[in-house]
């Protein structure tokens, strides 16, 4: 009896977070689903999960948009052709720009979106609409890290290595990140660490899954980070053991950034953080006797209204003893979002233009324009950071055009936001599902998926990546980049707007070029042939897997010391409310929860919110597991049952942020912002706990 051969199976990697495993998609009969394969490559070997191995789950039409939907006279969303949908998004941005001016309409795009849509969405900002207000959700990922690194290294790539070179350090200092859940193929590195004799250790206020997997580890006040750097280098300093020749040769600014750590002496920093001054000992005795180290970052530290400085105090840790541009040593950043690299590289962010440009350099801008056929005086200027976008909606920005981003749930002081989102003129959609942001809007347009299209992303170590389209999408679904290009033609920009990604990467190539992430020398072909390429890639370059060896990206080549003192976060607990709270993921869930929510099985591991709470606590508010609690802040309250454990500090209580609702911990969040990068301050606030 014949036997039909499989469908081929299409090499691509997983729509979540920034690892980008590789994975391959294996077609049912019918050609209307896929199933998921191990694919060795690099950064997972083969290893998955929970959300990558369930992710076709999310192309089921029962749980996905399929056709467009219009706002009709009754106030309910309703089906739509594409051509009565799209006329109504281009009608009410035309209609808002003439009211009001070019500015009156903002664009709002995310961390997940491909290089390639990124980078249409930006020029189509500038070149179709010509507004100045757009920025990305990504701007809540790792934004202070980023503008650490350039003020640090004049270079912002999340690590200056591949993950392949954690194993072989010989300490790891990780801060505020919790890989065993947010990214559990990556876990196997810090495992191969500590079998190879290197030592790990983790900053976090909980004693999370990772923090039990480590040799060390210090639980600050949330907040505290930056204080906690500091003390560490005074430790670092009094002991004599700075690598003063690498000082010398490689750095400046080193005698500001040295006072300002001797003024945070030891003892004032066990009062500030709580963590014990033999802790603080034992870890600069780790971090320093091994000849390489390493430290890593994540949204702990970079979630705050310091973020910016606190991220620099962590570089000044590895610049002071020599543990930067030096092999299997430096610092990095673990960026959340599965394209949250090359999302802000190439000009959705708002000063930003393709190759991580500055907005207003002119030279950047004349090349641009150049790329675009465009006079660079009609490129508007920097615009709004994304938080203050949101905030603005309304009121300035009357209309928006959203991709990829659920705010309504993403965004600090989140109740506010859905007030803002409600009180506008217009608001078009694009996105995969319905989600709570979706729901509000005018007008939804219905996407395809990672597995439905090909592009472009770049993971946390900077390599260019690969996606495959492995199936068609439903007949009523168009890609973003169509979207785009039939939006421009309704605005009157009839070329410029290309809906093949290929042809819009080898655009994103040119206007790249010369630029600090140089992208001209990468092909779709190179990537496929090399299992992705890591940027800068000039054209005629192998790729740059390691950052810094030689030099620094700085106009002298030396890296830049931050002098910072402790300051609080922008709210400290009182007697009204005192108590802290931070936010963060579970395993099972991935972001505002738009996809992940729609699986059965990540469901059926994290059903809710819930809030986590020491038993001291617990104890005292008469809560056991299960309690409903109410948590307030000065913003608004969240309701959600009791999780009762040791593993958090007795002052501090935790959320996670993937649900909306009466459970939505982003109610909570301060939208202090950090001067810098305009982070918002999500990981601390002051808080009441009570039972609901």
């Amino acid at each position: 009896m014949h036997t039909p051969e499989a469908a081929a199976a299409t090499a691509t990697h997983c729509p979540y977070c920034a690892l980008q495993c590789g994975m391959n998609l294996r077609p049912e009969p019918g050609g209307r689903s896929v199933t998921v394969e191990e694919r060795d490559f690099p950064v997972n070997q083969g290893a998955l999960c929970g959300k990558g191995r369930t992710a076709p789950a999310v192309l089921s039409s029962r749980v996905r948009l399929t056709e467009p939907l219009v706002r009709n006279r009754a106030g309910q969303l309703a089906p739509a052709t594409w051509q009565d949908a799209l006329d109504a998004v281009a009608g009410g941005l035309a209609r808002t720009q003439r009211a009001y001016g070019p500015d009156a309409v903002g664009v709002f795009g995310g961390g997940g979106l491909t290089n390639e849509k990124a980078y249409a969405l930006g020029k189509f900002a500038r070149v179709a609409l010509r507004t100045s207000q757009i920025d990305y959700n990504g701007r809540f990922c790792m934004s202070s890290a980023a503008a650490a690194h350039q003020r640090a290294f004049g270079l912002d790539r999340g690590l200056p290595f591949p993950l392949e070179d954690i194993p072989r350090t010989g300490c790891v200092i990780l801060v505020g990140s919790n890989p065993a859940e947010t990214m559990p193929p990556a876990l196997r590195y810090f495992r191969e660490l500590r079998e190879n004799g290197g030592t790990l250790i983790v900053v976090d206020p909980r004693r999370t899954r990772t923090a039990e997997q480590a040799d060390l580890h210090l639980a600050p006040r949330p907040g505290t980070d930056l204080a906690l750097a500091l003390g560490l280098l005074h430790l670092v300093v009094a002991q004599g053991r700075t690598d003063e020749e690498f000082i010398a040769a490689r750095t400046t600014g080193w005698e500001e950034a040295r006072a300002a750590a001797m003024s945070h002496w030891p003892e004032l920093v066990e009062r500030i953080t709580g963590v014990p001054v033999p802790r603080l000992r034992e870890a600069v005795a780790m971090f320093c006797e091994p000849s390489a180290a390493m430290v890593l970052t994540a949204r702990g530290p970079e979630q705050q209204s310091k973020g910016t400085d606190t991220v620099g105090a962590w570089i000044n840790l590895c610049l002071a003893t020599g543990r930067a541009g030096r092999p299997l040593s430096g610092y990095g950043c673990l960026t959340g979002q599965g394209n949250g690299q090359g999302g802000r590289e190439h000009g959705q962010k708002a000063d930003q233009l393709p190759g991580y440009r500055k907005l207003t350099d002119p030279a950047a801008r004349a090349h641009v324009a150049g790329v675009w056929g465009v006079d660079p005086d009609t490129l508007p200027g920097p615009g709004r950071s994304a938080y203050e976008l949101l905030d603005a909606l309304g009121t300035d920005v009357k209309a928006l055009l959203l991709m990829g981003s659920n705010p309504v749930v993403s965004a600090p002081h989140a109740g506010h936001v859905e007030e803002r989102i409600r009180s506008l003129d217009f608001l078009a959609v694009a996105d995969v599902v319905l989600s709570e942001t979706a729901a509000l809007a005018d007008v939804v347009l219905p996407v395809t998926q990672w597995a439905e299209e090909t592009g472009t992303t770049t993971n946390l170590e900077g390599r260019v990546l690969l996606r495959r389209r492995a199936l068609s999408p439903p007949p009523g679904v168009r890609s973003d980049l169509e979207v785009l290009h039939g939006l421009a033609a309704r605005l009157g920009v009839e070329k410029g707007f290309p809906t093949a990604p290929e042809e819009v990467f080898e655009e994103l190539r040119r206007a790249s070029a010369g630029g600090p992430a140089d992208y001209s020398g990468i092909s779709y072909a190179r990537i496929e042939a090399e299992q992705g390429v890591f940027w800068p890639c000039p054209e005629g370059s192998p790729g740059t897997e390691r950052l810094f060896l030689d030099a620094f990206a700085t106009d002298d080549g030396r890296a830049r010391f931050t002098a910072a003192c402790h300051r609080d976060a922008a709210e400290v607990p009182d007697a009204q409310y005192p108590l802290l709270l931070t936010t963060g993921r579970v395993v099972a869930q991935y972001q505002s929860g738009a996809q992940t929510r729609r699986v059965a099985e990540l469901n059926e591991a994290a059903p809710g919110p819930f809030v986590e709470l020491h038993p001291r606590l617990a104890a005292r508010i008469g809560a056991v597991d299960g309690t409903p609690l109410a948590v307030t802040s000065r913003r608004g309250r969240a309701v959600a049952p009791a999780r009762v454990t040791d593993a958090i500090r007795a002052d501090t209580v935790f959320m996670p942020f993937h649900w909306p609702g009466e459970g939505r911990a982003n109610t909570l969040t301060n939208p202090a912002l950090d001067p810098v990068s305009r982070m918002p301050e999500f990981k601390t606030c002051a808080v009441r706990v009570e039972r609901a």
